[in-house]
């Protein structure tokens, strides 16, 4: 376990929809069923994906995000009405761990790069495997990658966001169990944003389309993002900003 609960900042940067986009797999997909298609069935694929992960932690039951992923998109070819051969689901499958970042991601983890202050982890529902792959392999994601001092998967307690066991896991990881709201969550996910509260965590939603919160599931505080900004730069910014000052232990 990497302990940072020695007065600095953990942001912990969700993966898929934050800094990588998923809508960029249409590119691939597009080599096989064109391009017409091809951005609906992704679409189709990530709201596959994401509900079959919350239908597992309803039925207390846990799959690797792979498998989710590989099922999901089946699913969005059938409901689209095509098919593919085993070869290219696995050229797919390969591509889905190389998305491309949103056009913010660089910058905006260049300016965490040089700062002690803040230890920067990724926080995500994928594997183990298919995070190191993108973080570490990714051609648009590895120029940056030595800025995450730490992957965290929630395959170690076989739930899926925004289930509380992995905003506890991830607290335990970074050594802030006692002190949660030293953790910034930092997500393009409303569900992620709210779980992430729920746990007395900082959470900073990244609105890229512009349209302001909407989710109003859980009222008060607990049900909405302590910052809200329309670019990832944008974004970090604000939350240096709000820790500038010394912290205050929680307890203390």
């Amino acid at each position: 376990m990497a302990s940072f609960d020695d007065g600095t900042v953990v942001i912990a940067f969700d993966l898929y929809g934050t800094i990588l986009d998923e809508q960029s797999i249409a590119e691939k997909l597009a080599e096989y069923i064109g391009q017409d298609q091809a951005k609906a069935v992704a679409g189709l694929w990530r709201r596959y994906q994401t509900e079959s992960t919350w239908r597992l932690n309803s039925m207390k039951k846990y799959l690797p995000l792979s498998t989710v992923t590989i099922r999901a998109l089946k699913r969005a070819l059938a409901d689209s009405s095509t098919s593919l051969e085993q070869t290219a689901i696995d050229s797919l499958m390969e591509a889905y761990d190389s998305l491309h970042t949103f056009p913010d991601v660089g910058s905006a983890l260049d300016r965490l790069s040089s700062n002690s202050k803040y230890n920067a982890v990724v926080f995500s529902n994928g594997t183990q495997t298919m995070v190191s792959n993108s973080v570490y392999h990714s051609p648009d994601l590895k120029p940056h990658s030595s800025v995450f001092k730490q992957i965290i998967v929630v395959g170690e307690c076989e739930k899926f966001k925004p289930a509380t066991e992995v905003y506890e896991l991830l607290a335990k990881k970074v050594g802030k169990e006692h002190n949660m709201s030293q953790v910034w969550l930092v997500s393009g996910n409303p569900f992620d944003i709210v779980g992430a509260r729920n746990m007395g965590m900082q959470a900073a939603w990244v609105d890229r389309a512009g349209k302001g919160w909407t989710d109003e599931l859980i009222e008060g505080d607990a049900g909405k993002p302590t910052l809200i900004a329309s670019d990832l730069g944008d974004l970090i910014d604000a939350i240096q900003k709000r820790t500038a000052g010394p912290l205050v232990q929680e307890g203390g």
